[in-house]
């Protein structure tokens, strides 16, 4: 029964994640049709620069999402990475690699002071994830009064060397951005499908009970899954950072709804224990070209409109799968199955 029930998952993660490539797909015959310029080599990949940050953190939101929690406040952690990185070089005068370790490890510790909450206190993740957005973006706001510049002009002046990181091209037309986001979604593929930490991810969101009596540390587990997201806002924030070549303390702060759109649509359960980061990934770009391809194509004043798109799309797949779910629905479309099977 049970190998059942994972079959008939994976056949559904499977068909989603088909799905999901037939909507990029349509996307592209779209907006291609409309605009021309959309499938341009040289625009299309620039454009990836504008929403990878996205598409890096969705990757490991999934893994908090799988075991039942959420996580809104990324956006705010990759506002702090920046201003960290900005004022500990400029106004301490660190090396530029030294601010970005600081600002990566206390975007960790970040993770792990609402992991703990969440995990070992019991408080609602949406409750804690929402007080640490307004936390976070609070101390990034605190850390830009230490410096020298004001907080509208954003501090800038990066090396070159530190730029290129976000700003290279392999044959001169793929982003370093897409080849980041690449890999790490290589990373978190293996993790959270090929590895033993990813079981227990998965376990724990099924049932967190049952896991513990099997030996798994269920609050270890959720824990370094809020501390895997925030380190994902980290590595955004420093390519963000890097591809403006400025620091703000509100980068990021628009990403929250991006990202829990990219999750939901790549099929990861919003009650847990079912999820794929090859589905987060998907999604991730679609949402991502439909931000780019709505104004290009069709009206550049949707530029302003791009989240009420990106909501009704969440709002749309939630309903779906409410629906779906119900067991009315389920009894119905067994009974038109029977009845043509007669």
């Amino acid at each position: 029964m049970n190998k059942t029930f994972g079959q008939k998952c994976k056949g559904f993660l499977h068909s989603w994640n088909m799905a999901l490539i037939c909507i990029l797909i349509a996307e592209f015959i779209v907006f291609g049709a409309k605009n021309p310029k959309f499938l341009r080599p040289q625009l299309l990949f620039n454009s990836m620069n504008d929403f990878m940050s996205i598409c890096i953190i969705s990757l490991f939101v999934t893994f908090v999402m799988i075991t039942g929690g959420i996580d809104i406040q990324a956006g705010s952690i990759v506002g702090l990475v920046s201003i960290i990185i900005g004022v500990t070089w400029q106004d301490l005068h660190f090396n530029v690699w030294v601010s970005v370790l600081t600002a990566v490890i206390a975007a960790a510790a970040c993770g792990a002071l609402s992991g703990f909450f969440i995990a070992y206190c019991g408080v609602q993740a949406m409750v804690v994830t929402l007080g640490g957005s307004f936390l976070y973006a609070g101390l990034a706001l605190l850390v830009s009064t230490a410096s020298s510049t004001a907080a509208y002009q954003g501090i800038t002046g990066y090396p070159d060397y530190f730029k290129i990181i976000a700003k290279a091209k392999l044959f001169g037309i793929i982003p370093s951005q897409l080849l980041i986001f690449i890999g790490l979604a290589v990373v978190a593929y293996i993790i959270l499908h090929r590895t033993k930490y990813g079981r227990k991810v998965f376990l724990v969101g099924v049932n967190q009970q049952a896991a513990e009596y099997s030996g798994i540390n269920s609050k270890a587990v959720i824990m370094s899954t809020y501390m895997l997201s925030a380190l994902s806002a980290a590595v955004a924030g420093i390519i963000l950072t890097a591809y403006l070549g400025t620091s703000k303390s509100d980068l990021g702060s628009n990403f929250t709804l991006n990202i829990i759109t990219a999750v939901v649509l790549g099929g990861t359960l919003s009650t847990g224990g079912s999820g794929s980061v090859v589905g987060t990934a998907l999604a991730s770009v679609i949402i991502g070209l439909m931000r780019f391809g709505l104004p290009l194509c069709f009206d550049r004043r949707l530029q302003n409109y791009l989240d009420i798109p990106v909501g009704l799309l969440l709002l749309g797949v939630v309903i779906v799968r409410s629906i779906s779910q119900n067991p009315n629905v389920s009894r119905i479309f067994a009974s038109r199955k029977q009845q043509k099977a007669a």
